[in-house]
């Protein structure tokens, strides 16, 4: 059973499951090069614990406010990295809509009901999304995919790098909810290597 909070913009409605603050423990395991780490020089598999606390949340706008922040699971709980971000459904620009910057809509905000919404379904019964995440390693992301129900699947349409940042290609993400805990799992194409699994996590609601 999902609760919709009351206020929810009507956008926001496919994605109210994601809203909270959630913590749990996850494991990075990323394999670089083709052989075995054991066995084969040039081959390692670079692996940790970590634990992890995620937030989402709305200040009325039509997008989710994100953040993550990870630590490793050792004596001194050192942090691992953090990310920030938005959620949205997919969807054009109206004049209805604020920007680009600051300038202030024009006219009636749209979307604001939930037949307005239904239009934005798509055939196989889901909805676009659209997710703008910042690394503070210098990495940007964006990603494109859909909700349908409890599950979100993601793909990069773009990925920009500073020039001081690692190489990083390309991801894909999966969220879901399971028996009221987040399961997410993330893969990459980074360090020279082809899409492939990175990290994933388990997160229980804590407020």
């Amino acid at each position: 059973m999902i609760d919709i909070p009351t206020g929810l913009p009507a956008e926001l409605v496919p994605l109210s499951w994601l809203l909270g603050v959630w913590e749990g423990t996850g494991v990075v395991d990323y394999k670089i090069g083709e052989g075995d780490p054991d066995v084969e020089p040039g081959t390692e598999r670079r692996t940790a614990e970590f634990g992890q606390r995620v937030s989402f949340s709305h200040d009325g706008l039509p997008f989710l406010n994100y953040s993550s922040y990870t630590w490793l699971l050792d004596d001194e709980r050192t942090p691992l990295t953090s990310e920030t971000g938005f959620w949205r459904l997919e969807r054009p620009a109206e004049p209805g809509d604020p920007g680009p910057g600051m300038l202030p809509r024009v006219g009636v905000q749209p979307y604001t009901s939930a037949r307005a919404v239904e239009i934005l379904r798509t055939p196989d019964d889901a909805f676009g999304v659209e997710v703008q995440l910042v690394h503070p390693t210098g990495v940007n992301e964006l990603y494109l995919g859909r909700v349908k129900g409890p599950r979100i699947d993601l793909a990069t349409d773009a990925v920009l790098r500073a020039g001081t940042a690692k190489e990083y290609s390309a991801a894909t993400r999966m969220y879901g909810l399971v028996e009221n805990h987040l399961l997410w799992a993330w893969d990459v194409a980074a360090l020279g290597q082809e899409l492939r699994t990175h990290a994933s996590g388990r997160l229980a609601r804590v407020d």
